[in-house]
């Protein structure tokens, strides 16, 4: 794509470049087709005047108009009129050259007849010489003084550039033009143009004038842009062509990143269900092997023991499968819920009450404030209670070390819902992890310490039951100071 905006902005700036030179060639010989047109209008007016002045030196001198060439001829004080009217009247010496008559009878020789040419040609190159330099004066002394409306035909003005753009490749380009006197006032518009446009071209009117400029040209083409997309157009597919490789190739690599990330993922969760799947297996495998034992069957202390830590290491390993048969539910956009009306307070109290044990196993307390007036919500009992024992779970797992568990279970309402708060005192959570803690298979690193097991689904799946009872989860945490979970549901209707 870079290789293809160079190429395609030095193609614009190179023909935008060969288009400005075609336009200056064309002002140029524009202004130059109307000093020529200046100097031949005077070159006739001179001639004009030098005819009649010859015409009327003519009958003064009692001359008959068939004799008028030859008599000019003979005069020598005037040789510019001879040539005049040579000129005017009798092209014969510039077009066939002069006729030159030998006879001998006359006694005129050949020699003496060349000498004659050649004085005639003599006279009539003064004579031109002198009328170019009339021309040349008048031009000075008279041209530069009349106003420039005077000094041009607009008509001929608009030929000549219609013309001369035709010439230079442009003659499919309409065009506009204006032109302005030496104090810049506007003497004439095309009927066309509307405003003045800001980059219009430009060119001084009679250039070779003596002292400040005579008037100015501008020229405009309003419809250049569009020639230039019209230009681009060729362009299109392949920038189109461009950007959608350019989508494909990020969408793709987007893709790859996401499976690499959920690919890693994955790799931890199967190796910690491994390792969670592996210690009630191993302890089953042993209590078995030691109920072969007939020493141990005799004891009926220690057959009940290892009775009660298979039962205990069975429970422990359903629990574990349970949560990992909890992974489909995030397969599906929506669980198999079955929804009934239940109270919030009562659901949280039998949670509490089994789970007092444990938590004061562990010298910690929990404290509850159930202060929600309306607390009847519809919901599914079950999952909802996994999401309420999850939350304490976790505060029993993620305990610190330095001072004693306590664990604040509240409830209050707000509006037409329901506020439940799990509040603990144990480690905390670090302010960047702490909007990742929902994600799947995502746990809070703590470099090479592992003495929390799990699989990084118990806070997905708590956020996945309450979005779908159409409530609300977040969680506000200090590292070191402990960590709330503060869900929100809404009332019975």
């Amino acid at each position: 794509m870079v290789l293809q905006y160079t190429y395609i902005r030095t193609l614009t700036r190179t023909r935008s470049e060969q288009f400005d030179e075609s336009v200056r060639r064309t002002l140029f010989q524009v202004v130059r087709n109307l000093e020529l047109d200046e100097t031949a209008r005077y070159l006739e007016d001179e001639l004009d005047e030098r005819e009649a002045s010859a015409l009327g030196f003519s009958q003064f001198g009692s001359m008959t108009s068939t004799k008028k060439s030859s008599h000019l001829l003979s005069v020598g004080s005037n040789p510019s009129f001879s040539s005049v009217m040579e000129y005017k009247e009798n092209k014969l010496l510039t077009q066939t050259g002069p006729q030159v008559f030998t006879s001998m009878s006359q006694g005129k020789t050949l020699y003496n007849t060349s000498e004659k040419v050649q004085e005639t040609l003599r006279e009539r190159y003064l004579a031109q010489k002198g009328l170019m330099e009339d021309v040349i004066l008048r031009i000075l002394y008279e041209a530069n003084d009349k106003p420039i409306e005077q000094r041009i035909d607009f008509s001929k003005l608009e030929h000549y550039l219609m013309v001369e753009l035709t010439n230079n490749g442009l003659g499919n380009l309409s065009f506009n033009f204006r032109v302005t006197d030496r104090n810049d006032k506007e003497v004439y518009r095309c009927r066309d143009m509307i405003g003045s446009p800001r980059k219009a071209y430009k060119q001084t009117l009679f250039p070779n004038d003596p002292g400040v400029k005579t008037g100015t040209l501008y020229l405009d083409f309003p419809k250049r842009k569009n020639q230039q997309y019209e230009n681009l157009k060729i362009f299109v597919p392949s920038a189109l062509l461009s950007i959608v490789l350019l989508v494909v190739f990020g969408f793709t690599i987007f893709i790859i990143l996401r499976q690499k990330k959920l690919s890693d993922m994955k790799n931890d969760f199967v190796n910690n269900m491994t390792h969670e799947l592996k210690t009630p297996i191993s302890t089953i495998s042993l209590a078995a092997q030691m109920l072969r034992d007939v020493d141990v069957g005799k004891t009926p202390t220690m057959l009940k023991h290892i009775s009660g830590v298979i039962v205990d290491e069975t429970k422990r390993l359903g629990f574990q499968v349970e949560k990992v048969l909890q992974v489909s539910l995030f397969e599906r956009d929506n669980a198999n819920l079955t929804f009934k009306e239940v109270d919030v307070n009562e659901m949280l109290e039998n949670v509490i009450a089994t789970f007092k044990l444990k938590v004061e196993n562990f010298d910690g307390v929990i404290d509850k404030e159930l202060k929600a007036t309306q607390s009847e919500i519809t919901a599914d009992e079950m999952h909802l209670t996994n999401v309420f024992f999850n939350l304490m779970d976790n505060a029993v797992k993620y305990r610190s070390s330095e001072r004693d568990l306590e664990l604040h279970v509240s409830t209050w309402n707000e509006k037409d819902s329901v506020v439940i708060s799990i509040r603990d005192n144990g480690i905390g959570i670090r302010k960047e992890h702490l909007k990742k803690v929902f994600d799947r298979f995502f746990r809070v690193p703590t470099g090479n310490v592992h003495n929390v097991k799990g699989f990084g689904l118990g806070l997905a799946y708590v956020r996945k039951i309450v979005e779908n009872h159409n409530g609300t989860i977040r969680a506000e945490s200090d590292l070191n100071a402990g960590t709330e979970f503060i869900i929100i549901l809404p009332l019975l209707k």
